[in-house]
């Protein structure tokens, strides 16, 4: 199918400079803005996960990659101003639930004080950039209620990755109030969350659906520990999808600085972890479930439950809303990994051939960023 225009062809050509552009997120999102023609730059301080994403799609071939630390204000500040981007979009973090328990000092320290650079070094830029700051759905203080969290709920949580990242949004608060609002700022800002992304190339540990592929890929049982709970599951596309029209419209309405937005499935979305896991086996021919997974009833550490976002605000300020289906979903997620591991398909391709094909799902959707 013929290539077609999507979020008004914005980033053309433009310097697009992604922090943590080595992570699962940061790859696809890279991986989407070279097929759309940007000029792609990344800083990361490390390759996170071996295999990587950034590595199996030849990223550092694609784009200009540089390592730094988000929490070194100095060299953090000589990358953006040599770089000069049109757009940035800020993904670097500790995004592993289970590690902040280990290393509590260092997720604050990456989720709370590098957002905190990366904010400060905009705060002195001397020219127009949109900005994305991306933090999680878990930045809301989680009181397990059935609603959906709206951006004015408080921020916060009882575990350490929470409070990261209700501190990050805390300091985007405050960084907006005290030097970004002003209408003829030459920076503006806004604010994503996003939470529960499955898709290829995710082989972070901890994580129920990488756990599984890596278990699958050799043959073995996955055990799983809570098998009834519930998560709002989405594509990786989705949210990345938000971000890019989030991006386009900020670019283009500057009314948006300093605004926050949800980007989450659709309430139906909402299947337990069994039967994710069920339905992703068949993509990997299991014959009986029963040879995919077992049940261990093992917690290793505290997990929210129920958490659910209200994306009505997106989807009144510019219409945003999610694209797959369920069962696409699965087949999306599923059919990565199967590539990767059992046809040794370009990936690189493979990812774009994804891409595409869900751009062309959101324009038969008649998705608002594809018009």
């Amino acid at each position: 199918m013929e290539n077609k225009i999507v979020f008004g062809d914005i980033y053309r050509d433009k310097k697009v400079l992604v922090t943590g552009n080595t992570g699962f997120k940061g790859s696809w999102l890279c991986t989407w803005l070279i097929s759309l023609g940007a000029d792609v730059y990344g800083i990361s301080n490390e390759i996170p996960t071996n295999p990587s994403m950034f590595d199996e799609l030849g990223l550092t071939n694609k784009m200009t990659h540089y390592f730094a630390d988000v929490r070194d204000l100095e060299s953090i500040s000589q990358i953006i101003n040599d770089v000069e981007p049109h757009f940035l979009f800020h993904l670097a973090a500790q995004p592993i639930v289970s590690l902040s328990y280990s290393e509590p000092i260092d997720t604050i320290s990456i989720n709370v004080m590098g957002t905190a650079n990366v904010l400060e070094v905009l705060r002195k830029y001397p020219k127009p950039c949109t900005s994305i700051i991306i933090t999680s759905d878990k930045c809301y203080d989680n009181v397990e209620w059935i609603y959906g969290y709206k951006e004015t709920d408080a921020v916060g949580g009882k575990d350490i990755y929470s409070g990261s990242k209700g501190a990050a949004e805390l300091v985007f608060k405050s960084y907006y109030h005290s030097f970004f609002k002003k209408e003829d700022g030459l920076v503006q800002i806004a604010s994503a969350r996003a939470g529960n992304v499955i898709g290829g190339g995710d082989w972070a540990l901890d994580r129920i659906i990488p756990d599984c592929m890596r278990s699958w890929s050799e043959g073995k049982v996955v055990e799983i520990r809570s098998p009834k709970a519930t998560r709002p599951w989405q594509h990786v596309l989705e949210p990345l999808s938000g971000y890019l029209q989030l991006g386009e419209r900020l670019y283009k309405d500057h009314s948006l600085n300093g605004e926050s937005f949800n980007f989450g499935p659709k309430p139906e979305y909402n299947h337990t972890v069994q039967e994710i896991l069920e339905d992703m086996s068949l993509r990997w021919h299991f014959e009986n479930s029963k040879d995919a997974y077992r049940v261990t009833g093992n917690i290793k550490f505290y997990e929210a439950g129920l958490l659910k976002l209200n994306c009505d605000k997106a989807l009144f300020h510019f219409q945003w809303k999610p694209t797959l289906d369920y069962q696409t979903l699965i087949e999306y997620t599923s059919d990565w990994y199967y590539e990767f591991y059992k046809n040794k398909e370009n990936m690189f391709n493979y990812t774009v051939s994804q891409i595409k094909g869900y751009e062309n799902l959101a324009k038969r959707e008649n998705i608002a960023w594809t018009r």
